[in-house]
């Protein structure tokens, strides 16, 4: 089922500003009437949306990515990733995404689900794409990947079992090609 796009006829929108216009991402406030009469603001960040790759070199293996990443000051392993330019196709980001971040391509492709990343104070959304039949092919590598392997599954629910792949994009794409066994997560308690 598509997430309702229509906003609630009970929360009405007052006014829009922009606080902010990037080359990435836009930071607007809507103000907006909520249903019990309250007037409040909502801070929102625009995203041109993105896309991320399970690329399986093999069956029960996925390549990943290491990227440092300013916004959380540390190296992550991810699958490979990207956001749409403007007008773009999500498969054919992924597949230019793909051949960038790992010097690989696909035969074989299937769009898997698109989510929203944090729909709380933001619109991205992430369209994921599985990729099979991988082949090398020369590129110049993106400058941003520092490093581009296959992990196995058993690799893999390790690495996340030590807390080594925080990515929630990575999680949701090896949950949903199932490389993850979500019974096998570490319990908390």
């Amino acid at each position: 089922m598509k997430p309702d796009s229509t906003p609630p006829a009970d929360v009405r929108l007052l006014a829009r500003e922009y606080a902010f216009r990037g080359r990435l991402l836009n930071l607007r406030i809507d103000r907006v009437l909520l249903p019990d009469g309250e007037e409040t603001t909502r801070e929102i960040v625009e995203h041109p949306g993105a896309v991320a790759i399970v690329a399986l070199p093999q069956p029960g293996s996925a390549l990943l990515v290491r990227q440092h990443r300013q916004a959380a000051g540390v190296h992550l392993w991810e699958i490979p990733a990207g956001k749409l330019e403007p007008g773009e196709i999500p498969l054919h980001c992924a597949r230019r995404e793909l051949r960038e971040e790992t010097g690989f391509e696909a035969d074989t492709w299937r769009e898997a689900i698109t989510f929203f990343t944090t729909p709380g104070f933001t619109d991205e959304r992430i369209t994921l794409f599985v990729a099979s039949a991988l082949r090398p092919v020369a590129t110049a590598p993106d400058r941003d990947v520092t490093a581009s392997r296959a992990f196995d599954a058993d690799e893999l629910r390790r690495m996340l079992d030590r807390r080594e792949l925080p990515d929630a994009k990575t999680i949701v794409g090896l949950l949903w090609a199932r490389l993850l066994d979500p019974s096998a997560f570490r319990s908390t308690s």
